[in-house]
């Protein structure tokens, strides 16, 4: 194991992943929108690059390496960091470990750990721990902020060094087992996994709607709403629920209006942001900069409103 006493190699020691462990909480302390959390990453790894590249050259070439778009929750990043560190030993001591495989580990890990990350923490532990300090505090007592810190931040604290320790632990043996290819099947596996994650967050966080009115149809009586015939009164109001419920929101108005969207919705829901985000990755492989493609997109949306496509 990385703590055993070797007469030959560099190795991290507790001392160095407590360094690093300690950096790690200040991972959003630079976030930005190009790459977001690379930046407090790459603070974090620093100790560890010092010890385990002595070169300058190879310190430079390492955060480089670790400057790289990274985004997961700020607590689950602590395993991924933790196997990080181990491939890096890995790599100071001439294992076979390349950029392409530390990267795609870390991609691979920080998707689905974020979707984890949410939930645990901000929707359980916190909410919890906050409803027992308020219940104490509304009782008078001043125990109640003062547990919920204490109790919030050892949890906290302690999850990210044993995870972080987890993580270094299974990263260890991983390299230690490249004649055996499981590090490749696992580089594999994060990778295949982390795109289908990517996969299906597209649809929730890229929206696109096309706003060009497409056909629009008088529909038959029965068909839709005829509100001449709405009181104003509660049966009114009843009587238009009733038919909206069984129409639709289709039965509204008497026109039917399809727009692009809708056609485009019906051949494959989410295939315009699908499109997109390709195009963007392929603008990406081309080393056009984020900031670039950001920046253009903010101007298509805005060009695309004032002409009505969008």
């Amino acid at each position: 194991m990385a703590e055993e006493i070797q007469e030959k190699g560099i190795h991290l020691t507790k001392q160095d992943r407590l360094a690093v462990f300690n950096r790690h909480q200040y991972l959003q302390g630079s976030w930005n929108y190009e790459r977001m959390q690379n930046g407090g990453w790459c603070y974090a790894m620093i100790p560890a690059i010092k010890k385990l590249y002595p070169n300058r050259d190879d310190q430079i070439a390492a955060l480089k390496r670790h400057l790289e778009f990274y985004n997961t929750h700020p607590y689950v990043s602590a395993p991924v960091i933790g196997v990080t560190l181990a491939l890096e030993e890995g790599r100071a001591n001439g294992e076979p470990i390349d950029d392409v495989t530390i990267q795609g580990v870390k991609v691979g890990m920080m998707g689905p750990l974020a979707g984890v990350g949410d939930p645990v923490f901000w929707y359980t532990v916190r909410p919890l721990l906050g409803a027992l300090g308020a219940s104490l505090a509304l009782g008078g007592s001043p125990l109640g902020p003062i547990l919920f810190f204490v109790l919030w931040n050892v949890i906290r604290l302690a999850f990210l060094w044993y995870t972080q320790e987890a993580g270094y632990r299974a990263g260890a043996d991983i390299s230690k087992d490249l004649s055996g290819g499981k590090l490749g099947k696992i580089t594999e596996g994060a990778s295949i996994l982390g795109m289908f994650v990517i996969g299906a967050l597209v649809e929730r966080w890229v929206t696109i709607s096309f706003k060009p009115v497409v056909s629009t149809i008088q529909q038959q009586a029965g068909a839709y709403i005829d509100w001449s015939t709405i009181t104003g009164d509660a049966e009114g109001i009843k009587s238009a629920l009733t038919q909206y419920a069984s129409l639709g929101a289709n039965g509204l108005d008497q026109m039917k209006v399809t727009t692009l969207q809708q056609n485009l919705d019906s051949l494959i829901p989410g295939l315009a942001a699908v499109a997109l985000t390709l195009f963007v990755c392929k603008l990406l492989k081309k080393n056009v900069s984020p900031i670039v493609i950001i920046l253009a997109l903010f101007g298509v949306g805005i060009v695309g409103r004032l002409i009505g496509l969008l």
